[in-house]
């Protein structure tokens, strides 16, 4: 790093924590702050946030990940975040959203399942929206969300809103004062709409809406300034940059969602015999959940797959959405849940993670290891169906359970879902490319990037390279990159991408492993099927 170097910013807001990393030109990762956020449960099925508490926790990580620089020579500000809906009333305060009627939860989260029977209605309608989220809009999207806030609220509850933001739009907000919307955001969860030939001009669906109950919804409180990803917004507020602990000469990037960033900051990366086509890329972000993304020059409609979404990442392309709604969190599930937790003591779930994979490694090596699941297979949608089979009603699957309760069958389990999500993957990658996609390789980040038996079962099952990025943290890396873009130290993202990427390390799948997970996978495709014909017969 030269001395003058120009320094950005990238700030992630992710289920659990935001975060913050102070970034080079060169994208070298000079310094990381985490500060976990609040998550209220006021029902089944509902999540909710406080804005107010994820903006103190954005300022704090800021802050510390600045500390010790010289703050004149931060030029940009990119933020991204979960995609989550922010009502907010028309003084710009929190306006809430819990059936608990308290103001300080006024966001209802990606994963919050409250508008089960919203979505279907919306999903009746057959309206052409729905061909570009893969013919069914999804619980995690936004417009359920509104419906269910009219029908549990009333009209009247629009009328006192000022905006409905999707979270990243609204720390853009709050950074600026600027309303603006990030193309990312209202064509991947609000059913905006840009079509093949549209030169990038879009429109919201009045007649849609006005068929699922929403004909009051005003285009002010949901956007009419649209930008592309890495556009400029605006420079810092002086109230946001005080708070910050930045001045006001910052300029500040239009958003992503945080798979999204997580796809921009990786889709760069170079390594030794891999395309650098990056339609021929496969992007996996892997936490909480999963989501699988993939750039196409021409707009590629898969079903039970989210989009095409133009420029939702990269401008003047299309990007095709795939997704496992819980793959972090379903290993956590399954560690927590079985009577062995007990056995590792006060241990935490990363701690117990790596000891599993270590009892893995003992009990076998290559494709020894790998045999160890013969006669335990898992259906990994415990939280329903994101992709490709878009059915929220669809449950998680085990066959092989025993009466053992020992480490050694927790380790055998946990591989089981390891694998099967590797299935879930693979399903995913078979949809898109049955319908015009082509991968040579997939890179993946996330924190299950950091799981070293998860990432080598990946490409064992997809049966193509997975590249590993060197900076881990794509997230922070791609939200940088549009603080980057903002500030002028790169054209487009595109550029910034190819420049801030870095290298990455190729794990190759491994010789043997490719007869074991075939009859797995038809196994797994079995499964599925099987639980549809539960269904059928429960029916009768």
């Amino acid at each position: 790093m030269s001395a003058q170097e120009d320094l950005f910013v990238g700030v992630d807001v992710g289920t659990g924590s935001a975060r913050a990393a102070l970034v080079t030109c060169g994208g070298e990762v000079l310094a990381v702050a985490t500060k976990s956020i609040q998550i209220w449960y006021p029902e089944p099925h509902f999540a909710e946030q406080s804005s107010e508490d994820i903006w103190t926790a954005v300022c704090q990580v800021t802050k510390e990940v600045i500390a010790g620089f010289d703050i004149y020579r931060i030029k940009g500000i990119g933020f991204d975040a979960t995609c989550s809906l922010v009502a907010i009333d028309k003084q710009g305060n929190p306006l809430s959203v819990s059936p608990s009627a308290n103001h300080e939860q006024n966001i209802i989260m990606w994963m919050d399942h409250r508008a089960e029977s919203e979505v279907k209605r919306v999903n009746d309608t057959k309206h052409r929206v729905l061909d570009f989220v893969g013919g069914k809009i999804s619980l995690e999207m936004q417009i359920p969300k509104l419906v269910w806030l009219k029908n549990n609220f009333g009209a009247s509850y629009f009328d006192l809103a000022g905006h409905f933001f999707d979270l990243p739009d609204f720390l853009t907000w709050k950074a600026t004062s600027s309303s603006s919307r990030s193309l990312c955001s209202l064509v991947c969860k609000w059913t905006y709409l840009v079509e093949e030939g549209g030169q990038g001009r879009g429109r919201w669906p009045r007649d849609f809406f006005q068929q699922i109950g929403l004909s009051d919804l005003r285009d002010e409180q949901i956007g009419t300034d649209v930008r592309m990803p890495g556009s400029l917004v605006g420079n810092l507020s002086k109230e946001a940059a005080t708070q910050l602990g930045l001045h006001p000469e910052v300029r500040v990037g239009t958003s992503l969602i945080d798979a999204h960033a997580g796809t921009l900051g990786m889709i760069g990366c170079n390594a030794a015999g891999a395309s650098q086509n990056f339609t021929e890329r496969l992007g996996l972000i892997c936490g909480t959940s999963s989501c699988h993304m993939a750039v196409s020059e021409d707009s590629l409609f898969v079903p039970g797959v989210w989009g095409p979404y133009f420029s939702a990442v990269l401008p003047n392309m299309w990007l095709s959405e795939g997704g496992q709604s819980a793959s972090g969190r379903l290993l956590d599930h399954i560690i927590s849940s079985h009577p062995a937790k007990e056995l590792f003591k006060d241990k935490s779930l990363p701690e117990i993670t790596k000891e599993l994979n270590e009892i893995v490694a003992n009990l076998g090596a290559g494709v020894d290891m790998i045999n160890l699941t013969r006669d335990v297979h898992v259906i990994p949608d415990f939280h329903g169906n994101r992709s490709p089979l878009a059915d929220s009603e669809r449950s998680g699957m085990i066959t092989g359970l025993t009466l053992d309760t020992s480490e050694k069958n927790l380790a055998i389990l946990y591989l089981a879902t390891v694998q099967a999500i590797a299935y879930g993957t693979k399903h995913i990658l078979d949809a898109m490319q049955s319908h015009g996609h082509k991968f040579s390789c997939a890179l993946i980040c996330g924190g299950l990037a950091k799981n070293a038996l998860f990432v080598q079962t990946t490409s064992d099952v997809l049966g193509i390279p997975v590249l590993l990025p060197q900076e881990l943290e794509s997230v922070l890396l791609g939200a940088a990159i549009l603080g980057a873009t903002a500030a002028g130290a790169y054209p487009s993202v595109q550029e910034a991408a190819t420049k801030m990427c870095g290298g990455a390390a190729r794990i190759e799948p491994r010789n043997g492993s490719q007869e074991f997970h075939r009859r797995k996978y038809e196994v797994f495709l079995k499964m599925l099927d099987d639980q549809m014909e539960y269904r059928k017969i429960m029916e009768k």
